[in-house]
């Protein structure tokens, strides 16, 4: 058989790592001004965008609609 290859890191090293985050109390997401962008601009441009493509999408149609029809044209 192959020899067993060793670890990246060493096992105690990892547990040291481990504790240390494991014993942190902070918050992990941000609390700043930016918070606010993420959890609302983002999600109110997102709606806005699509309630926008969805308007263009109906008054496309409509267009089309008269188009096949010929209705409007000009003789």
């Amino acid at each position: 058989m192959a020899d067993v290859e060793p670890p990246f890191r060493p096992r105690e090293k990892l547990l040291e790592v481990q504790r240390y985050f494991q014993n942190v109390h902070k918050h992990t997401y941000s609390k700043g001004r930016y918070d606010a962008i993420t959890s609302v601009g983002i999600p109110l441009a997102l709606a806005a965008s699509s309630l926008f493509l969805i308007h263009l999408l109906c008054a496309g149609k409509r267009g089309l609609q008269l188009m096949f029809r010929d209705i409007g044209k000009k003789e």
